[in-house]
């Protein structure tokens, strides 16, 4: 008789050594857990302003569409994005959410006895697709909790194929200077593929710095993984994209799956692109949201991470996982990082002004409580 213990044994041997991916806790599982009303979440770097009516419009109108399938190539998002970003439509590649590039580049590039390098802290998703498919991850140690860019470069080596660099960083919130970047990526193997992973780009205020786009051009294995998750409020309809050389666009879109992308985040996305207002609106609140919280944590005696992205990584100087289970009491979720070997940390999403005071206020009182 087949047992449970049999069928693990029977999966690759990266897959059984991996630790499942664990989202931010839902509202209606705390709600239904501990009978609250009232629960705020600042655990997934969501948009706390949501889409934007002109997404929300995009949306509204296609529903009529949705016995048909979606266009599989994306061409109408694809030619907006171009437009955008004054690439070629050729240089673009749709994704479930850009954490499904990751997936579309392992599965292109990545087989037993290959490996891929990333940073420690780095996003939870790298081993998990480099696994997936037998590979081996190689984690560099992190210098200030964000990229060591010379560790990373120290253990690439012949059987390296794909490097992940996440900037900003995701839990830390770290950024590395584009000038750094740029020589690391151009001084990589032409074997080796960078990921440049930027679900965060929107909130990143740079001044003066270049845009890697401008590096496609010399850099054919440059892969930067975009999403509208984040900034632009669609983390439920998981869209995502890439930009890259033709030749790479190629290669992913052959192990892309079919109609990856539903109509609505198509349409969503695409008329979320023409909605600056609504961008411009979501970095200015995550911007006061940020100091909001910082001086919170500075008049609480807390040190945190300086972070570019729409969360911050808090300091509790203790083990936080008690301080998070207090907070879930009071009605408040965010992202214990334990697993990010982070165990003192809480990552907390920017929300509302009045989100970030309940949280403030929580906070205090699980912290004098202790």
């Amino acid at each position: 008789m087949t047992t449970a213990r049999s069928i693990s044994q029977l999966a690759v041997a990266g897959v059984q050594q991996l630790v499942p991916y664990v989202p931010g806790k839902p509202i209606e599982e705390l709600q239904r857990e501990l009978g609250l009303e009232r629960v705020i979440k600042l655990a997934s770097n969501e948009n706390p302003l949501g889409p934007s009516t002109k997404a929300l419009a995009a949306m509204r109108k296609t529903l009529s569409e949705l016995a048909l399938y979606p266009d599989g190539s994306g061409f109408s998002l694809k030619k907006a994005l171009a437009k955008k970003y004054a690439v070629d439509p050729a240089q673009i590649t749709l994704g479930n959410g850009s954490n499904e590039i990751l997936e579309l580049v392992a599965r292109a590039f990545l087989a037993p006895g290959l490996n891929a390098v990333f940073s420690q802290h780095a996003f939870a998703v790298y081993p998990i697709v480099t696994q997936a498919v037998g590979a081996k991850s190689v984690v560099a140690p992190a210098v200030n909790y964000g990229h060591d860019l010379q560790a990373i470069r120290e253990r690439v080596n012949a059987e390296t194929r794909v490097v992940f660099i996440a900037n900003p960083n995701n839990p830390t919130g770290t950024l590395l200077p584009q000038s750094s970047l740029e020589d690391f990526i151009k001084s990589l193997p032409a074997t080796c593929i960078c990921v440049l992973d930027e679900a965060y780009y929107e909130f990143v205020q740079r001044k003066g710095e270049q845009d890697a786009i401008a590096w496609l051009g010399q850099c054919p294995n440059l892969v930067i993984a975009r999403t509208f998750s984040k900034a632009y409020g669609l983390a439920g309809l998981r869209i995502g994209y890439c930009l890259s050389s033709p030749e790479m666009a190629d290669i992913l879109n052959r192990v892309r799956q079919p109609f990856n992308n539903n109509s609505l985040a198509l349409a969503a996305a695409e008329a979320a692109l023409d909605d600056s207002e609504h961008l411009q609106n979501t970095i200015k609140n995550n911007a006061l949201g940020m100091k909001q919280l910082t001086e919170g944590f500075k008049n609480l005696g807390l040190g945190w991470i300086p972070s570019a992205g729409n969360f911050v990584s808090v300091d509790l100087s203790e083990p936080a996982a008690p301080v998070y289970a207090a907070l879930l009491r009071k009605g408040v979720i965010v992202r214990p990082v334990a697993n990010y070997e982070m165990p003192n940390h809480l990552r907390v999403s920017i929300g509302t002004p009045e989100e970030n005071n309940l949280f403030l206020q929580a906070l205090t009182e699980c912290l004098n409580n202790a």
